[in-house]
């Protein structure tokens, strides 16, 4: 689906516009071959050109392509409904003329910043790459924090730790690994902003860019932190794991010996010879006396060395 928006700086908002024209922004959701067909002859671009921003796995990189900047960028997906991929393509085209923006999927960050006053005309296209970074910057930074913050709760009730708070904290690590794979990339793409040589940036904008830069590396640390704390978790659970587990063979181990007494004692007074209390008539009540003292004191023996 293409959408055109248009906005001068007076206008509070971006008016969605009917066809294109010089200095709109051309927004591409749920992009299909087609689409990118279409935007490509109106650009003078190939289809082959413009097929990575389909691919679902493209690496954050930027490129120039005769007078269009291309940058590939990824943002996060709502976590609810992500399943394996938790960041999703996002490509802006700065060409002379337009502000074109390309997601194989429904990006909601793209959708809220539309919906969002701001003060910057669809014609400041080194402005919009700017602010669109930071927000998908900004979205990264709040789903680490929420990953970050399930990781806390976890180390309270390390406790009472289950296998599926094993799987539950194996996706928070994926979802991680899978943010920072995709911010490092942004970060040199970010490096070569302000060279000059892919978009023209004015003071205002270079001081801009280096918050985005600050923001990124910020984000990228409070990443590498979780990742750290989910794998100090993760280590204190094996330890606990491995400590129950310990438990629970120490236990089964006195308990097998404690029932053998009985077995045993079973076994002898079952062979076909002369034992003790054979001709006694309580014979039986003294040797299930016998067996429930031995038993005891077993018993007594494992709880003092504490190995129940």
């Amino acid at each position: 689906m293409i959408e055109y928006f248009f906005k001068t700086a007076k206008d509070e908002s971006f008016i969605r516009i009917t066809s294109v024209k010089d200095g709109c922004w051309i927004h591409l959701e749920e992009a299909l071959a087609a689409d990118l067909d279409q935007v490509g002859q109106l650009i003078g671009l190939e289809y082959s050109d413009l097929q990575d921003s389909l691919d679902r796995y493209e690496i954050p990189r930027i490129d120039h392509i005769k007078n269009n900047v291309l940058i590939f960028s990824r943002c996060p997906v709502e976590l609810d409904n992500a399943v394996g991929l938790y960041t999703e393509t996002l490509t802006m085209i700065v060409t002379p003329c337009y502000f074109i923006t390309i997601s194989p999927q429904k990006n909601g960050i793209l959708r809220g910043f539309l919906n969002k006053p701001n003060t910057f005309a669809t014609t400041q296209r080194s402005k919009l790459v700017i602010h669109l970074c930071m927000r998908v910057i900004q979205e990264f930074t709040m789903q680490i924090r929420k990953v970050r913050y399930y990781v806390l709760m976890q180390e309270k009730e390390i406790i009472s730790v289950d296998s599926d708070d094993i799987t539950i904290l194996t996706r928070q690590e994926e979802i991680l690994n899978q943010y920072l794979s995709s911010l490092e990339p942004m970060e040199l793409v970010l490096k070569e902003l302000p060279s000059g040589k892919y978009i023209p940036l004015q003071d205002k904008d270079q001081a801009l860019l280096e918050d985005v830069f600050h923001s990124l590396k910020q984000s990228e640390t409070i990443c590498e932190i979780a990742l750290k704390s989910i794998r100090s978790l993760r280590d204190s659970y094996q330890i606990i794991f491995t400590n129950n587990l310990h438990k629970t063979i120490k236990l089964l181990t006195a308990l097998t010996i404690i029932f053998n007494i009985p077995t045993i004692v079973s076994s002898v007074y079952g062979m076909n010879i002369a034992l003790p209390f054979a001709d006694n008539m309580h014979a039986f009540a003294i040797i299930l006396s016998l067996i429930f003292g031995f038993s005891v004191l077993f018993l007594w023996f494992f709880k003092r060395k504490m190995w129940l």
